[in-house]
């Protein structure tokens, strides 16, 4: 069995709860009522699309992420 470690992003929702999404992994996202919540399910998603992509013979993504502040002045 192999490990993996990605980055995540939490964002609140206008009418509550959570949505959790992976940049690394394009398409994988998830929902949560509660930060605990979202982060459980994701890791749920995340497992089902690496599983998904390894019983298609496609590879595993590498994170490969750069954040940065942008300064926007209006």
């Amino acid at each position: 069995m192999s490990e993996y470690v990605y980055t995540i992003a939490l964002e609140r929702e206008e009418d509550g709860g959570y949505h959790a999404f992976c940049p690394a992994l394009k398409g994988c996202h998830s929902q949560g009522e509660t930060l605990d919540e979202a982060v459980d399910n994701l890791r749920e998603a995340i497992a089902l699309y690496l599983e998904t992509l390894t019983e298609e013979g496609e590879e595993i993504p590498q994170e490969d992420l750069l954040f940065r502040p942008l300064r926007i002045a209006v």
